[in-house]
C-alpha cells in the first residue's frame, strides 16, 4: 500500500522531488510470520483472536523517493485468526493533530468492531465512517486482513544442494508430493515449474536452494536461492537455446513473482486447484 506524501511542496523543497509513504509486508502462511518494512508509513495494526490490539514497532525509513538510507524489516508472529489492519495516514490523522490518538482510535474502533463476529468486509467501512468525518480532504484507504496458517498436512519443503544431479530430486519430490495430495492433474506443470527454478537456481544462484509447496487456496510452488538477483522475463530469440524459462512459467501458472529474504530471493509460482468431487 502506498500514498502520495501530504505535504508534497514541502518534500519538493527539500529534496527537490516529489516522495511516496510505503508500508511493504509479506505474510508466510506455513511459519505464521509477518515481515513489514516502512518507508515513512504508519504501522499496522495487529489484532489477536484475544481482543488485544496493537501496533507493530517499527524503524521507518525515509520516504521513497527522497532518501538513500536502507529499510529495516520487522519480523512478528500472526497468530491463526488475527487481523491485520493497514491504512494510509489519512485515516489516523484525520480529526487528530497527535498520529498516536488517531492510532489508538484505529485500535479500539477495530476491535470493538471485531467482537460482534461480523466478516471484514462489513466491519471496514463501518470503522472508516467512525474515524472519519465528512466530507472527506484527504484519501483514506483501510486494509483488514486475517491471518490463516495452512495445516502440516498442507505443505512440505526440502532442500537441496547447487548440483545440476538435484533436478531430478526435485521433480520426484513434486511428484511424490501432488500424489499424495490426489493433485496429479496438475504434475505436468508443477514438474516442469519446479525443474525450471531450481536449474536456474543452480546456474545463478548457487549455495543452498529450498523448494516448499503450499497446498492453501491454490496450489504454491517456491524456490528459494541465497542471490539477491531478481528474475527477468524476456523473449529469447530463434536462436538462442535458453532464456525461455520464466516464460513458460508465466504462460503455464495463474501468477508468479519473486520476493527478497534475509538470505536471498524466493520466486514463487500460483496454480489454481481442480474441481473437487
Amino acid at each position: 500500500m502506498s500514498e502520495l506524501a501530504i505535504d508534497t511542496e514541502a518534500a519538493e523543497a527539500a529534496f527537490g522531488s516529489f516522495g511516496a509513504t510505503c508500508l511493504y509486508m509479506t505474510y508466510d502462511p506455513v511459519t505464521r510470520q509477518c515481515l513489514a518494512a516502512s518507508a515513512g508509513h504508519p504501522p499496522p495494526a495487529l489484532m489477536d483472536p484475544d481482543g488485544s490490539a496493537a501496533h507493530i514497532d517499527l524503524s521507518p525509513g525515509p520516504p521513497l523517493g527522497v532518501g538513500g538510507l536502507p529499510f529495516e524489516p520487522v519480523a512478528f508472529e500472526a497468530a491463526d485468526g488475527s487481523v491485520l489492519a493497514l491504512c494510509t495516514d489519512g485515516l489516523i490523522t484525520r480529526g487528530h493533530a497527535d498520529p498516536d490518538e488517531g492510532m489508538s482510535a484505529l485500535r479500539h474502533a477495530l476491535s470493538a468492531a471485531l467482537v460482534s463476529g461480523r466478516s471484514l468486509e462489513e466491519i471496514g467501512p463501518e470503522v472508516v465512517g467512525e474515524l472519519v468525518p465528512r466530507p472527506l480532504a484527504d484519501d483514506v484507504t483501510l486494509l483488514l486482513a486475517e491471518a490463516r496458517g495452512v495445516r502440516v498436512r498442507d505443505h512440505a519443503s526440502w532442500t537441496l544442494a547447487a548440483d545440476p544431479s538435484v533436478v531430478s530430486e526435485a521433480r520426484a519430490h513434486v511428484l511424490g508430493q501432488l500424489s499424495l495430495w490426489g493433485l496429479d492433474d496438475l504434475a505436468f506443470t508443477t514438474e516442469l515449474v519446479a525443474s525450471e527454478l531450481v536449474t536456474n537456481a543452480i546456474r545463478y544462484a548457487g549455495g543452498t536452494i529450498g523448494l516448499r509447496l503450499i497446498r492453501a487456496a491454490s496450489l504454491i510452488c517456491e524456490v528459494s536461492d541465497v542471490s539477491n538477483t531478481q528474475p527477468r522475463m524476456r523473449r529469447a530469440r530463434a536462436t538462442e537455446e535458453g532464456g525461455r524459462g520464466l516464460f513458460l512459467i508465466a504462460q503455464l501458472t495463474d501468477r508468479w513473482g519473486s520476493r527478497y529474504t534475509r538470505s536471498g530471493k524466493t520466486i514463487w509460482t500460483e496454480q489454481a486447484l481442480p474441481p473437487g468431487p
